[in-house]
């Protein structure tokens, strides 16, 4: 016995072992009092939060989603018991320079029941405020926003239950103790103000138009049921059900399918020619025999969603050239859901990557993908490519953009404190004239250079694109296009709501930028190109 205690003692004299073996009895000793903390500390919130998931989940179904960009998948539950918050209506403390929120319009009634918003759903039980609903909901496009029991958030564009006295609304938000979010079955609802191009929904369906009936109906929506006291809701859930991204509402009729060139959704009507009650919801259009009413549901168009690298290696490198803010990442989507290949990247960003980028891990000379982005400029570095697309965007609004990047991610926001601060003054007086030396020397030192003018993409998507794909010598797909349509927006898109409530460019400012863009202009004139939009005035 003696022995084995001699060499144990023996073992532990040796300084290092001896060093080794105290820090990791420490650093488990650690381990073991946080697991413990943790476990103690949320078991009866656990198990709150446990019940609270299967209550919302089995009683709202389909309607609820998580807030990622993507609209699908896991609902966030946060745990944090629920306490009645003191007994008055909610109001906006205003203050210069904050950002822009929606208008409050009351209490109303909800219950899992019948939903005063219809649309998705949010909740944060620790860090639920006001405004981070309101931009959950204008992401999506919603024109309400409710809040209930102080860490509930439901998105709608429309109310359809009675209204409710304000006292009843008498739960502070999780988030913030100035504002009131709600209460027992009863929500404070906002009403937003949204971009001009951000989608009108009903539920999780995205409102598309009122369209004229098609020349062949059967051949264009293959898919046809007639549908009892019918609503949006029963066609949009029919069609959900057969696998269709179109849901196209004829009075008791409802279409399935998906955009083609007999259906292409690109000439829209009047609304007031759709405008028919639907049998079974008198809030409603559904249509008539002559004007489809017509909306995009959650299904994916899978025609073109495959993406692969190019077959063979090519030799001539493709630019997508843009300075940044000017929406590259955004390009770069829709190139590949019109091609099908991978675009490249000059530099490496594994968030990129991680979101289905996979060009981004290539090196940009590997000759596997379509393009590849880059917002370099000088002689040396334009003249490395054998082509390239400009991408040219309105300067007040890219630097705009690129600020709020560099301070919240590519889908995240800048805050007060880099607005007020020295950070914005410091940013526009070094990156306002990177905008136009930028374009000047694609235009200068590119080869064969495609001019796209940002804002002239998004107002005419189809052919623009359309003239991208030629330029990249390869054959247009029309149903790939009409496909990429429905997805244009991707997952970089940021919110049409947060908006400064103040210009943040000084006078001197608007001088200089002013001074940039007729530059800019003189020389996409000399190359025979269409000066710069209207939109960016001032000049």
């Amino acid at each position: 016995m003696a022995k084995p205690l001699l060499k144990i003692q023996r073992y532990f004299r040796r300084k290092p072992i001896r060093f080794f073996t105290l820090s990791l009895l420490y650093l488990t000793a650690g381990s073991l009092v946080f697991l413990h903390a943790g476990i103690g500390g949320d078991s009866c919130c656990g198990k709150r939060e446990m019940r609270i998931y299967t209550v919302v989940a089995s009683e709202m179904g389909s309607q609820i989603t998580s807030s990622d960009s993507g609209g699908l998948g896991i609902m966030r539950v946060f745990k944090e018991t629920r306490r009645h918050g003191r007994g008055y209506a909610p109001m906006w403390k205003k203050k210069a320079g904050q950002i822009k929120e929606g208008k409050y319009i009351g209490c109303y009634v909800d219950s899992t029941q019948k939903r005063a918003l219809k649309g998705v759903s949010f909740f944060d039980y620790k860090k639920m405020t006001v405004f981070r609903c309101q931009d959950n909901c204008a992401e999506r496009g919603y024109m309400f926003a409710g809040l209930e029991f102080g860490a509930e958030c439901y998105c709608g564009h429309k109310i359809q239950t009675a209204n409710a006295s304000e006292s009843e609304c008498n739960m502070e938000c999780k988030g913030e103790k100035s504002n009131m979010c709600g209460g027992a079955n009863r929500l404070s609802i906002y009403r937003l103000e949204l971009s001009q191009d951000s989608a009108r929904r009903h539920g999780s369906a995205i409102f598309k138009g009122c369209f004229h009936r098609p020349d062949n109906v059967t051949l264009a929506l293959p898919f046809r049921v007639s549908i009892q006291n019918m609503s949006v809701d029963k066609c949009v859930d029919t069609c959900t059900e057969k696998e269709k991204s179109l849901a196209v509402l004829a009075g008791d009729r409802c279409h399935c399918g998906f955009p083609t060139s007999l259906f292409s959704l690109h000439e829209p009507e009047d609304e007031s020619m759709c405008l028919h009650r639907c049998p079974g919801e008198e809030f409603e259009s559904c249509g008539n025999d002559e004007y489809f009413v017509v909306y995009q549901t959650q299904v994916q168009d899978n025609r073109c969603m495959d993406r692969h690298f190019l077959p063979t290696r090519v030799n001539q490198l493709v630019a997508l050239a843009s300075f940044p803010g000017s929406g590259n990442t955004w390009c770069r989507h829709l190139i590949e859901l019109a091609t099908g290949f991978y675009s490249g990247s000059y530099y490496f960003d594994a968030s990129l990557y991680n979101k289905g980028f996979k060009g981004e891990r290539d090196h940009w000379r590997s000759g596997r993908t379509i393009c590849i982005k880059t917002h370099e400029s000088g002689k040396k570095d334009i003249e490395a490519f054998d082509a390239s697309i400009l991408i040219i965007r309105n300067p007040y609004k890219a630097l705009m953009a690129e600020f709020n990047r560099l301070y919240g991610g590519h889908i995240g926001f800048a805050s007060q404190a880099n607005w007020k601060g020295k950070e914005w003054p410091e940013f526009v007086k070094s990156h306002a004239p990177w905008w136009g030396s930028h374009i000047m020397d694609w235009l200068h030192y590119g080869k064969n250079v495609h001019v796209v003018h940002y804002e002239a993409l998004k107002r005419d998507l189809f052919s623009h694109l359309k003239g991208m794909v030629e330029f990249l010598g390869l054959k247009v797909s029309e149903e790939r296009l009409l496909c990429m349509e429905g997805q244009k927006d991707g997952n970089f898109k940021r919110s049409g709501l947060r908006k400064l409530k103040y210009d943040p460019y000084t006078p001197e400012m608007r001088a200089n930028i002013s001074e940039l863009i007729r530059k800019v202009d003189t020389a996409l004139k000399k190359k025979n190109m269409s000066g710069v939009p209207d939109e960016y005035m001032p000049r």
